[in-house]
């Protein structure tokens, strides 16, 4: 036992409480511990102006209504500087923003009725196929536009289609904002690890079949993502990284730190702090279960970091909400970074210093 070992003996919980209270007096133990634990290091360490949050989604969280919920309060609040997306997520964020529905149903469904009434379940939800088609007839549309026909990275993308979105959500009069759209205000660049795995890079395709020459770059997606992090670390600055799930999202973000150790050959240790909200097993091998102390051999996590670097096994539907209210409760709006803003010029940066770098390396 240490000294600082504090007894388990909560209160009974009162008639009424706050997110706060209800956190801090009561997750005490398990996977509520390190729930607690993470919304500590928001408020004490991560929130602060001079650390750089990337923020990483996988999964089917939009479709639950959490991207308006939670997500977009993370940006609104300067708690978010740079996203990590399935294109999934962002797309189905789209539906609200446009005038549709998703609704509530029980995950005891009968899936050949649903199929026959052109439903489509995402487990206990529901919605109309004709969102679908309605969704994929707006992103074609906007793509056709004479500032989509050349390849750019996916934040490009996503922020010209967000001023798209922002613009029918207030033409509809929607209540609704979509990540997309409050992105784009914002000056937050979204990424996709993924773009081809998604309605987006569908409709992408499709247009390319055509002759249309709109795309991704995903070097330019490397490159972009990895600037973000060198330009967040110069100056004692700090970076961090959020993860809600795991996935392809995951890897892309964290793995900014070993392309400027491995590959371009630059003096750093790893991003500063990291949580991750996973119910991946990590005995499996695989990356959405990897434990920050694996990411820390490959050059993703500072060592010197590792006590800042916490791990919670529990269903981000369930996470999101919680630390999204505790951060709001604790901690103050930080000044937008407007890291979309400044992209060009990250990327010039990086890619002077590392030519200088090739430069000496060379053989002669």
């Amino acid at each position: 036992m240490h000294i600082n070992d504090m007894p388990l003996n909560p209160p009974m919980i009162p008639d009424h409480v706050d997110i706060v209270q209800l956190v801090d007096e009561f997750f005490l133990a398990y996977n509520a511990a390190r729930l607690r634990e993470a919304c500590h290091l928001l408020k004490t360490k991560i929130l602060k102006p001079r650390v750089t949050v990337g923020l990483t989604l996988s999964g089917a969280l939009t479709p639950t209504g959490l991207g308006y919920a939670a997500v977009v309060p993370l940006i609104k609040n300067g708690f978010v500087d740079w996203i990590v997306s399935t294109g999934a997520n962002l797309y189905h964020d789209m539906h609200r923003s446009l005038g549709f529905n998703l609704y509530q149903h029980g995950p005891q469904a009968d899936d050949v009725e649903l199929h026959s009434k052109k439903l489509i379940r995402i487990y206990d939800i529901i919605f109309p196929q004709e969102v679908l088609y309605q969704t994929d007839a707006f992103i074609y549309r906007c793509l056709e536009a004479d500032e989509f026909q050349h390849r750019m990275s996916s934040a490009e993308l996503h922020h010209r289609l967000g001023r798209y979105t922002s613009e029918r959500a207030k033409l509809l009069a929607t209540p609704y904002t979509s990540i997309l759209s409050e992105a784009y205000e914002a000056g937050v660049p979204i990424y996709t690890s993924s773009p081809g795995d998604s309605t987006i890079g569908m409709n992408i395709a499709a247009m390319r079949s055509v002759g249309k020459e709109v795309g991704f770059d995903p070097e330019a997606d490397v490159t972009e993502t990895t600037a973000i992090v060198y330009r967040a670390k110069q100056n004692n600055g700090e970076s961090a990284i959020i993860v809600f799930g795991g996935g392809s999202p995951k890897n892309f973000a964290l793995q900014t730190e070993p392309q400027l150790q491995e590959i371009l050959g630059f003096d750093e240790k790893g991003h500063d702090y990291f949580i991750q909200i996973t119910d991946a097993r990590p005995d499996t091998g695989g990356l959405s279960g990897a434990t920050p102390q694996e990411a820390l051999t490959w050059g993703k996590v500072n060592p010197e970091q590792l006590a800042s670097a916490i791990v919670c096994y529990a269903d981000s539907t369930i996470a999101l909400p919680i630390i999204v209210a505790y951060a709001r409760a604790t901690c103050p709006p930080r000044p937008l970074k407007r890291l979309y803003d400044a992209r060009e010029e990250s990327v010039r940066t990086l890619n002077q210093l590392y030519h200088e770098k090739w430069q000496e390396r060379k053989p002669t």
